[in-house]
């Protein structure tokens, strides 16, 4: 029987207009009473913070692609695996140098230039300021990555935004592969954490510690960001918008995408029975 269920955000839970279908809901808060529901996600934790109220879950969240377990109830970090200052500086001069845009995933906030803006972070900063709620994600422009860095507790994790090709090229540099995990997160972004974070060694831990193992745990997610919690979990489920190269690392693909409500029907039946 399974006694977890991971779940992805964006492009799984999530629909396209970034809310949550209400069957797919109904059937998560239902779920939460036969096993332990948690987020697994590419998100900053203040970014996920309106659906994990919506759904009404006191589990702990996997943040920024397993760089961090935080816990909304203390308001803290558990357990991490942060960048240093002096490889964010680096990588913050390498990116300029290919006049990449960045996201810069912070402490307690997602920054982003003033001088070089990235149109999906407008729109996340509209959203987050239009959101009626107590807890809205913080999500603001700066005119110095540099300084943000040297006052910060925590850097999480970089988004960088450019040409495919050019990407390739800086993700491929020694010090680079030395030091950093990259992460397809869009067609032309990818995620830069910390060298050996990712959503499956950080929700493989986490389990552990809850006493549970691999084949007692679902995982559904669409992205590559998400195929090490697929590959790790004993039920791995592609959601039907998912690429190929995400449903050959998947045990199931859902049958319907995250604008439908396949997810909902997955639960019921590998779950609520």
């Amino acid at each position: 029987m399974y006694k977890i269920l991971a779940l992805d955000l964006d492009g799984t839970v999530l629909n396209s207009d970034h809310e949550i279908n209400p069957a797919v809901k109904q059937a998560i808060q239902e779920a939460k009473d036969k096993c332990y529901v948690m987020i697994v996600t590419g998100r900053h934790h203040t970014a996920a913070r309106p659906y994990y109220d919506e759904l009404g879950l006191d589990t702990p969240i996997i943040c920024c692609n397993g760089t961090y377990l935080y816990d909304f109830k203390n308001e803290k970090v558990l357990k991490h695996n942060a960048l240093s200052k002096e490889n964010a500086l680096t990588f913050i001069d390498l990116a300029s140098q290919y006049q990449f845009k960045l996201v810069m995933y912070i402490t307690d906030a997602m920054v982003y230039s003033n001088s070089n803006p990235i149109d999906y972070m407008t729109a996340m900063e509209m959203w987050a300021k239009n959101l009626n709620t107590p807890h809205k994600p913080k999500i603001y422009r700066i005119d110095s990555f540099n300084e943000q860095v040297k006052n910060a507790e925590f850097i999480w994790k970089f988004v960088v935004e450019g040409e495919p090709s050019d990407i390739a090229k800086m993700s491929n540099l020694p010090w680079v592969q030395d030091n950093f995990n990259g992460e397809i997160s869009w067609s032309n972004r990818i995620d830069f954490a910390a060298k050996g974070n990712n959503k499956g060694k950080r929700l493989a831990e986490y389990v552990a510690e809850l006493g549970y193992q691999p084949e007692q745990v679902i995982a559904v997610g669409d992205n590559h960001n998400d195929i090490s919690m697929l590959t790790y979990a004993g039920l791995g489920i592609a959601m039907g918008n998912a690429d190929d190269t995400v449903k050959a690392n998947a045990d199931i693909t859902c049958s319907t995408n995250n604008n439908q409500d396949g997810l909902a029907y997955l639960i019921r039946e590998k779950i609520l029975g």
